[in-house]
């Protein structure tokens, strides 16, 4: 069975050296001290370690099944959920006023990469609850909220979102599904929703499902989707259950991974909700759970590119194949270990430094979140809106690669599923497609982010990595070489290609959206550069303050500078991409397809 261990000191690393969490003004950040972070990330690694990471290749190869219009999830899942309900983790950073720990949401992105290493499938039931909860906290009534959230927030009643249909997904203007209003003041809602994730299961009594449907009556296309909560099973006024609503699975889909966690086709046949929100105004609504679910879908592209490379590392020191180059390294064996061959290095090199760095970029964002939230910074809510197709398209394209590569190195072993890895890769790969597809994310930056109030929060982007290139200039000349000059390099292409695109989007609209996909992955580089820098100024530091941890720290300044010089040179490429214009794509007609 593949191993796994939470990676306490590179969150550790991040949180105190590079982020300074102690000295932040966050509400709540000052109660994060080094002892209560590395208890709750040492518990949370435990449980992934000890409960969630068995039950993996069990959900794998067992799968959901649906019996007699019940679903029933893999052996031992129940159990494990259990534990984290009775842990209280589903409710880490939700309000205390519901049962949650009030904690910052950064510690609940830490929590949701190290259960999703242990099990993807089964930690999405409590992510995906955990979004749900945000939207009804967001949007809902008191009512609602008193209602619906405690249970939700211990995990109790589980949540989901509903908004693909057989005919529509990204287009959700063609959505067909209806609400017709009762008199009641609820809702009746007749339609049929695809690819829902846990949409049944055995794990809790009840669901909370948040649906997209039409109000008969109102706008056309997407200004006339509104919300609606329908539960699986119809609550009372007192919070107590009553009779099973007209909501049913219809059919399990048959999928490449993630076979641990249902997604299921639902039929709503005349089925009751209530209005979640303002009539007409449910995009708005559903955005607050899809942007979280985004997100968290960074995060478990970091979580399963971790454990992947965990187990890569393993056997790359214990797989015996060939002789060093520069001589044997093992006389006394018949070969030597395959991690002293330099292809090897590179492959393992290219997750460390993709996984250091993509770690530090979902915390940033997790920070940029709180001090939205918490301290009502409107500029750091326009920033990790920006950020947001970022930290999702980019990270799960390359979160996915590093699983393969991952798998490349165990040679065929990779490609047998018994050595664990082609689960990772399966489980990965569907990170670049739901919750928006990447390019979605990409049109959705170019076309909406980047020029957003005038371009404010990508000069505000541009500001923060000047400002660090700047403040570093001359303070010390190996690392201005090696971490500040690829940094202005990589800043200098993210505006060459920002002017681009402002140059031709009035006239060439098809020359800026061929070019949408490089530039997220031109973006997500420099964002990946700039945490770089930021880590390696910080053990450089920390190596000059403290060399009790020197192994440590030089190895992290060693894998910055193979990420500074061997993976973030690809802006350059991206942006002659992206200058080459969008004709030589749009050149051939459909029938030469």
């Amino acid at each position: 069975m593949p191993k796994y261990a939470a990676p306490i000191k590179e969150i550790e690393f991040i949180l105190f050296d590079v982020m300074d969490i102690a000295a932040s003004p966050i509400l709540g950040y000052s109660d994060l001290d080094p002892a209560l972070v590395a208890a709750l990330v040492h518990e949370v690694g435990k449980i992934s370690t000890d409960i969630l990471l068995p039950l993996n290749t069990t959900g794998d190869t067992e799968g959901c099944r649906l019996e007699n219009g019940i679903v029933r999830t893999p052996d031992g899942f129940k159990d494990a959920f259990k534990a984290l309900r009775e842990g209280g983790w589903s409710g880490i950073d939700l309000p205390e006023i519901y049962g949650g720990q009030g904690m910052p949401y950064l510690m609940g992105t830490i929590a949701n990469e190290i259960f999703s290493s242990g099990n993807q499938s089964l930690a999405m039931f409590q992510g995906l609850t955990h979004g749900a909860a945000s939207a009804i906290l967001a949007h809902g009534t008191e009512a609602q909220k008193s209602t619906y959230l405690p249970p939700m927030v211990a995990c109790e009643w589980t949540g989901t979102m509903n908004l693909t249909e057989p005919h529509c997904g990204t287009d959700l203007g063609l959505m067909r599904t209806k609400a017709v209003p009762q008199t009641d003041g609820s809702y009746q809602i007749t339609g049929q929703k695809i690819f829902i994730s846990a949409g049944d299961h055995d794990l809790t009594e009840n669901i909370i499902h948040l649906v997209l449907a039409r109000i008969p009556g109102g706008p056309d296309g997407i200004k006339g989707v509104s919300l609606f909560i329908a539960p699986k099973v119809l609550v009372h006024s007192d919070g107590t259950l009553g009779a099973r609503n007209s909501v049913t699975a219809g059919k399990i889909e048959t999928k490449m991974g993630l076979h641990g966690n249902p997604t299921c086709v639902m039929n709503y046949d005349g089925a009751t909700g209530y209005l979640l929100g303002e009539p007409h105004k449910g995009m708005r609504a559903m955005f607050t759970m899809m942007n979280e679910a985004r997100l968290g879908v960074g995060t478990q592209a970091i979580a399963q590119a971790e454990i992947a490379y965990q187990n890569a590392v393993y056997y790359a020191k214990d797989r015996q194949q060939g002789r060093a180059a520069h001589g044997a390294q093992n006389p006394a064996d018949p070969a030597d270990p395959i991690i002293v061959h330099p292809d090897i290095r590179r492959a393992l090199l290219d997750q460390k430094s993709y996984l250091e760095g993509g770690r530090a970029l979902l915390l940033w964002g997790s920070e940029l979140i709180d001090r939205a939230h918490r301290s009502q910074d409107e500029a750091s809510l326009g920033l990790i809106s920006l950020l947001t197709p970022v930290i999702k398209g980019f990270l799960s394209d390359e979160g996915y690669k590093m699983t393969v590569k991952a798998q490349q190195v165990f040679g065929g072993y990779g490609y047998i599923e018994e050595a664990g890895m082609s689960q990772f890769t399966r489980d990965a790969r569907i990170t670049m497609i739901y919750e928006g597809a990447n390019g979605v994310q990409a049109l959705d930056l170019v076309g909406r982010k980047l020029g957003q109030e005038g371009g404010r929060h990508i000069r505000a982007f541009i500001k923060i990595a000047t400002s660090f290139i700047d403040s570093h200039k001359s303070e010390d000349a190996q690392f201005e070489k090696t971490f500040t000059a690829p940094l202005a390099a990589a800043l200098k292409d993210l505006q060459s290609a920002s002017i681009y695109f402002m140059q031709h989007a009035p006239t060439e609209p098809n020359t800026v959206l061929a070019g949408s996909y490089d530039f997220m992955h031109l973006f997500g580089h420099t964002c990946m550069g700039l945490m770089w820098a930021r880590m390696g100024w910080a053990a450089h530091e920390a190596l000059k303050n403290d060399p009790s941890d020197a192994a440590f720290y030089k190895t992290k300044l060693t894998t910055g500078r193979y990420y500074m010089s061997r993976r973030l040179p690809a802006t350059a490429l991206h942006l002659q991409r992206i200058k080459s214009g969008g004709a030589m794509v749009m050149a051939l007609d459909e029938a030469d397809f």
